[in-house]
Formats: structure tokens, sequence, C-alpha cells
């Protein structure tokens, strides 16, 4: 059964809209304002027109970036607007989103890098620059998360990467710690499993996961991703705090299968590769398989496409999946 939280749903937007126009020169000043609409997680919709959510802090936001245009000898008007052609909501903000997860890829890339470079035993130096550099991208990640307005879905694995990281580098050694022990089957029954909207192939494979192999009357609620305070009987997957999420270098649907105990069986571990490459992005199985999957989940998350559609188409591709898994094996 899927259920959906009354406070997720898919209100009409209002934007701010910055329209401008720059002087040819000096050509440093274009560049300035540039920067300043990047910093400030703006989008392009349209050659000079860029989009931010309407709240306070854009309103003022771009009104101070309005009157340094002026100032510089440019042009510029602040507007409000609800879209009525051209574009919809669910568009913009995929496009807030592919920026964001843009900003998101380029942060694991170098954590990964760094981690695969920091060698066991490290040295002295090595240690310290480490740190060095977390910091840096821990820092860096927090101002993404601030101009992260709609809950990208790479945020997951930078916050698992990140964590992972920092365990690390902790300047006191840290007792070795064991693996995590499966939950016994029964904690996982009867709950409502909740997750932030916009479902993608982590979270789609996930609710596929819960509900054929752990619970068949599982249900599911989709919530806006900051500020849910989740209730007894809630497991959270996939966002910020849950039960379940990325750990390390892996994404949230291999942490289940692990933790539900089902890494014994080959087909899941065939499909949690899959999973990890679409989602993290790092082609780290580099399955032949995921390249179609990625296009079909694709599809099935096109922008206007609700949570429990999203689910119910995703869960016949992983069935499939899973199937032509399990016929091989055999």
């Amino acid at each position: 059964m899927i259920t959906i939280d009354a406070r997720a749903a898919d209100l009409a937007e209002t934007w701010l809209l910055l329209l401008h126009q720059l002087p040819a020169k000096p050509a440093y000043f274009r560049v300035k304002i540039w920067r300043r609409l990047e910093s400030l997680g703006a989008v392009a919709v349209k050659r000079a027109a860029y989009a931010l959510p309407a709240t306070e802090q854009s309103k003022e936001d771009f009104a101070w970036l309005r009157r340094e245009i002026v100032d510089g000898g440019g042009e510029a008007l602040v507007c409000e607007a609800s879209l009525i052609d051209g574009l919809t909501d669910a568009e913009i903000r995929e496009m807030f989103n592919a920026a964001r997860d843009a900003d998101y890829q380029k942060i694991a890339k170098e954590l990964r890098t760094l981690a695969a470079e920091l060698t066991n035993p490290a040295t002295v130096d090595a240690l310290a620059n480490a740190r060095s550099q977390v910091s840096r991208l821990a820092l860096r990640h927090a101002q993404i998360i601030a101009i992260d307005f709609f809950d990208a879905n790479g945020r997951q694995a930078v916050d698992g990467l990140l964590v992972a990281l920092q365990d690390r580098l902790k300047e006191e050694p840290m007792p070795k710690q064991t693996e995590a022990q499966p939950a016994r089957p029964e904690d996982l029954k009867g709950r409502v499993w909740v997750t932030r909207q916009g479902v993608y192939v982590d979270r789609i494979g996930c609710a596929w996961l819960i509900h054929r192999f752990i619970d068949r009357d599982a249900q599911f609620r989709f919530v806006p991703a900051r500020g849910y305070k989740p209730s007894p009987g809630e497991f959270r997957f996939d966002m910020f705090e849950a039960e379940f999420t990325h750990e390390g270098d892996r994404c949230t649907f291999e942490v289940l299968v692990d933790r539900a105990g089902l890494a014994g069986d080959p087909a899941l571990r065939a499909i949690a590769e899959i999973v990890h490459d679409i989602d993290l992005k790092d082609s780290k199985y580099g399955r032949e398989e995921t390249a179609g999957i990625a296009r079909l989940i694709a599809g099935i998350a096109a922008p206007d496409a609700p949570d429990e559609q999203r689910i119910e188409r995703g869960a016949s591709v992983f069935d499939s999946l899973y199937d032509s898994f399990s016929r091989k094996r055999r």
C-alpha cells in the first residue's frame, strides 16, 4: 500500500525572476555578476532571465544583485511570477536539481580521489593534508546544501563519503567497528517507510526491495526533505539522518540489502551494483545492463510524474530485472 503525506502535495510554485542587461564592458563585471548568480543558486530559464524560489531570502538576494547591476551601468528588474505556459514548475525544479547534482558530483569525485590516495598507514604530512582537504570540501558541501532548494539526489552520496572520510581522519584512533548486524525481519515489518519527494533510482529500488522482500504490506510516505519529524513506527530511507541511507561509498539500496539480511541473494547483489552506478555515477561496477536501466528510470522519473506512479512503474522494471538475474543463476 502506498500513502502520501498530505503535506507533500505538489502545489503551484511562485518564482522570483531577475531580468537584466549588462554593459558590454568591462568584461570582468559580466563575470562578477555571473559568479554572484551562481553563488545564489539561481538558474537561467531564458537568456538574461534567472529564477529563484520566491522566499524572503531570495527577494533580498535579488534586490542587492539588482542594485549591483544598476550601479555597474546595467539594467535589471525583479518580478514575482507564476508559470502559465512554456515551462512547468516541475521542469524548473529539475533545472535546480541538475545544477546542484553537478556540484555534488564534483565534491564526490574529489572525496573518492582523496580516499584512494590516502595510504594505510598514512604519513603525518599526508594525514594533515587530507584533513585540510576534507575541511575545505565539507565547507563547500555546506554551501551547496544552502542553495539546494529542492533536495537534489546527489547530496546523499556526498554525505556518506564525507562522514566515512572524516571518521577515518579523526585525530584519535578509533576502536575497530564490527559490521552492522542484519535487522531482525520482524523489526522491519508493519512500518511506514518515509522518504523525500521526487524519488529516483535509489529510492525507487528501495521501495521495490521493501515491498517484495521485507514487508508486502509496507506503507510508503513521501515528504518534504527539510524539517520532517518522524513519528513512532516510521523508518526513513535515503534522506538526511535516516535509519537507512548512504554509508561511505554505498548507496541506500546496498545498505538496505545488507541490513535486511538479503546479501546472500546473487540477483539482488547484481541489482545493487546497477543501482549504485546509476545513483553515484562513478561506474564502480560497470555492468552492461546499467545504461539501459538508467534510461528506463529517467523515463519513469519524468518531472511531472507523481512519486506513487514512479514507484509502481519502477517495480515492474526491478521485477523483470530480478527474474532475469535469477534465471541466469539457475
